[in-house]
């Protein structure tokens, strides 16, 4: 499961359908309708937040603004009506991280659109969140834990 702390503009396609799919299961894990999933270390973050369901459908919303930009058919029925406007801290190591893991893959899978993010070194994150200093959060699970916020 990966919820991206990124812009979802910056999501190739495979990679916002995967994050809606995965968000939607994060909504299901959060409305206890599942039992899988239910320790997943990138949930912490919503279950920290005072309402982790309006964070999850706010997450969930932006997705579907960004797949409306792009002409791609998501059911907004499925976000749900609560909503927050209470932000989730994320540190700038984090989101350094995670764009240079988006990077990894659309190298892969995507070389137009990495070519489009190549030169980006400090990216814009979701609408739910804000950035802060810090190295990579604690939640991440990574091989090797080294400073990439510098």
């Amino acid at each position: 499961m990966r919820l991206w702390s990124l812009h979802p503009k910056y999501l190739d396609a495979k990679g916002l359908a995967a994050c809606w799919r995965e968000s939607l299961l994060a909504k299901a894990v959060l409305s206890n309708k599942t039992n899988g999933y239910k320790f997943h270390p990138q949930l912490h973050r919503f279950r920290s937040h005072p309402e982790p369901l309006g964070a999850i459908n706010q997450y969930l919303l932006s997705l579907y603004e960004e797949a409306l930009n792009r002409n791609y058919l998501f059911d907004k029925r499925k976000i749900g009506r609560v909503r927050t406007t209470l932000k989730i801290a994320v540190t700038l190591g984090q989101a350094n991280f995670e764009m240079f893991h988006l990077k990894r893959k659309l190298w892969k899978r995507d070389r137009k659109k990495y070519i489009q993010l190549k030169e980006i070194t400090i990216p814009e994150l979701h609408p739910l969140f804000q950035m802060i200093e810090g190295d990579v959060e604690d939640w991440e699970r990574i091989l090797k834990r080294k400073n990439i916020s510098s």
